[in-house]
């Protein structure tokens, strides 16, 4: 059974942080859904690079994914104020299922309450509100959920999202393929 990856996507998106993983993801033939958290379903970055995602986040059915993909940049400022949008991230949460962010996403996760007890890590910018960062560590995961530092890391999170649904032999493959 092919593993399902839902990636939401908000203007202000940090594009490395979305793009690596879902790349990586594609190439070990993991079925990864961009989904438009905008009223439109083409979705601007943070340095102006446009993607069409593969739907609107409205439309998305939850059940059908393995794995949540929160991408960090200037966007998770406006996406913790949307009620929807974090009632997506409980959801699956209350799924018992995984949810990986990136830069400042976690905060989206903090709000929740899902990291009490959680060793994470995160963009160093978010420290304030996340005082026990361990920024030392690129790609962090405790339970269910998996956290990396930022751009910078958006190799070693897509390698480790491989991992998780397919195994350490295919994160290898494709570690690999690409010389990391």
């Amino acid at each position: 059974m092919i593993s399902q990856v839902l990636v939401p996507l908000a203007h202000g998106f940090e594009e490395i942080e979305a793009t690596c993983p879902i790349d990586l993801l594609r190439r070990a033939e993991v079925e990864v859904v961009t989904a438009s958290c905008e009223s439109e379903i083409e979705v601007c970055g943070r340095s102006g690079i446009v993607i069409r995602a593969d739907q609107f986040f409205r439309d998305s059915d939850l059940i059908q994914f393995d794995l949540l993909v929160l991408p960090g940049g200037p966007a998770i400022f406006e996406l913790r104020k949307n009620e929807s949008f974090l009632q997506l991230i409980k959801d699956f949460s209350d799924m018992h299922r995984p949810i990986a962010a990136i830069c400042a996403a976690p905060l989206l996760l903090q709000d929740l309450g899902l990291l009490t007890g959680k060793r994470i890590t995160g963009h160093e910018s978010i420290r304030n509100e996340l005082p026990g960062l361990d920024t030392d560590q690129a790609v962090i995961k405790d339970g269910k959920i998996i956290t990396s530092r930022g751009a910078g890391t958006a190799i070693e999170f897509g390698l480790s999202l491989i991992e998780l649904l397919c195994g350490s032999a295919k994160a290898e493959e494709i570690r690999a393929s690409i010389h990391a």
